[in-house]
């Protein structure tokens, strides 16, 4: 009998953007998000349900082929599959990429998840942690959604005085097969708008 392969439920990839952490990341939002943090930028990521499943595999070989800085780990919410993305911030560090993740969580609370999410954080470089609250949106901390999330240095590859960290949130716009894309910065709400 086969080996089960391990795969994200993967909602949205942009393989290069200089709006989810520093540098030029492969940024993977994913599918589900138990939190349902009210004003939420990604609502249409918050529902539990088959997405575009894709192979870890098969990421971190795309990841690594996208001429990146690194990658970030966005949702939904990344600990809801924190097995099979811990093997995906594994795989994609040990080829020399960083691995920023965004969750609602808290730091402490991670903590408590047990194994699956306490691998995942062994494999972060960068964590934006804390529930999005809408009503302290965040204009003056670059890469952050809401004043109250915070933002932890878990090994020494990044540096609180890295000028990159530093700044108000830009916004990127794609047009993916008659959609709009926005992502980078959640004052204007949802991220996805039909066009």
């Amino acid at each position: 009998m086969a080996a089960a392969v391990a795969a994200i439920e993967v909602a949205m990839i942009v393989a290069r953007t200089e709006a989810e952490g520093p540098g030029l990341r492969f940024a993977v939002w994913v599918q589900g998000c138990p939190l349902r943090c009210a004003g939420c930028c990604n609502p249409e990521m918050l529902e539990f349900r088959a997405a575009d499943r894709r192979a870890v595999d098969s990421l971190v070989a795309e990841a690594c082929a996208a001429g990146v800085e690194g990658v970030s780990l966005l949702g939904g919410e990344p600990f809801a599959q924190a097995g099979p993305l811990a093997l995906l911030a594994e795989g994609v560090r040990a080829r020399g990429l960083s691995v920023m993740v965004y969750s609602g969580y808290t730091l402490a609370e991670l903590h408590a998840q047990g194994e699956a999410a306490a691998r995942l954080l062994a494999a972060t470089d960068l964590l934006v942690d804390g529930r999005f609250e809408a009503r302290l949106r965040s204009q003056r901390r670059r890469f952050i959604g809401s004043d109250n999330q915070g933002l932890h240095f878990l090994s020494d590859r990044y540096a609180a005085d890295d000028p990159r960290l530093h700044g108000s949130n830009h916004l990127e716009l794609r047009l993916r097969g008659g959609e709009i894309t926005i992502n980078g910065w959640p004052l204007l709400g949802p991220r996805t708008r039909v066009g």
